[in-house]
């Protein structure tokens, strides 16, 4: 489908058609970028989607050792220090 660029102020814009619109999903806004010399335009994604389920594929981090546990001790280790 061939649109023809509208003067938006200093800028330019398209209207996308309603059908166009529906079919796609789009809200009140969407998510833009370019990929490979064209403009991705795509339904806008909720902070934060798809977090519950990549932590919970991730499984538990209780057995994870925290990175400062692995390191070897050093002078301040041994030195006596209080808060």
């Amino acid at each position: 489908m061939r649109v023809e660029l509208v003067c938006i102020g200093n800028s330019r814009g398209i209207r996308i058609p309603k059908p166009l619109i529906e079919q796609c999903g789009f809200g009140d806004s969407v998510e833009l970028h370019v990929e490979q010399n064209r403009l991705v335009i795509a339904p806008e994604c909720p902070a934060r989607q798809g977090w519950k389920e990549a932590f919970a594929a991730a499984g538990s981090s209780a057995r994870d050792p925290l990175p400062f546990e692995a390191l070897p001790p050093n002078e301040f280790d041994a030195e006596e220090w209080t808060w």
